[in-house]
């Protein structure tokens, strides 16, 4: 499979990527800052930026799916990619995009009329990250994308440990953190056995 990373040198990212490559797929990795990347068979390193429609659509070309492990950094960068995301996907012919979001964005089980980040059950004072994540959301229901949002609690240095809960929509219960290593382990078995299209997947201990 040749697999597109955005977000490739962040935590959860390089981990899949370098979960890709020791499956023998090719993968391009698209960042900012290429001399983050150790070079690699199979690897292939391309430097841009995400707002840049044209850059993504022309390094989505040719791929058979598209992972985002991109963060917000309090900006708008991750809706801007996502749109160039949508747009080079649909150009290209390419439909299985796997994220990582917050789950922030998953249903409350207190107030089920509203996402965790709005209910009681948050206690973060600063919603910016979470509202982005939200609006991403929505950019892929809206779409015709075979999506999958991946959607961690806290997220703590880790390797994997397999011993995870997933839900589908929710934040298993009780569910506190969950590493980086096992995060990008679901996101990576997500992306290729195709499960959970077109939903949010709660991930935690």
């Amino acid at each position: 499979m040749k697999i597109v990373v955005f977000g490739a040198t962040g935590r959860t990212g390089s981990e899949i990527v370098r979960m890709a490559l020791t499956d023998g797929h090719e993968v391009k990795a698209f960042v900012r800052t290429p001399e983050k990347c150790t070079p690699q068979s199979n690897l292939t390193v391309i430097q841009g930026d995400v707002r840049d429609a044209q850059a993504v659509k022309q390094v989505i070309e040719g791929v058979d799916a598209v992972v985002s492990a991109l963060g917000t950094d309090g900006t708008t960068t991750l809706t801007e990619a996502t749109s160039s995301f949508i747009e080079g996907m649909k150009a290209c012919g390419v439909s299985r995009l796997v994220t990582i979001g917050t789950a922030g964005i998953l249903e409350s089980r207190t107030q089920p009329s509203k996402l965790r980040y709005q209910s009681n059950e948050s206690h973060r004072k600063l919603t910016f990250a979470a509202e982005e994540h939200h609006k991403v959301y929505d950019m892929l229901s809206g779409s015709s994308l075979e999506w999958t949002i991946v959607c961690p609690t806290y997220l703590p240095d880790g390797e994997a440990a397999g011993n995870y809960r997933i839900e589908r929509d929710r934040l298993p219960i009780e569910g506190k953190q969950i590493t980086v290593g096992d995060t990008a382990a679901f996101a990576y078995h997500e992306l290729i056995e195709k499960q959970h299209i077109g939903y949010r997947v709660g991930i935690s201990y």
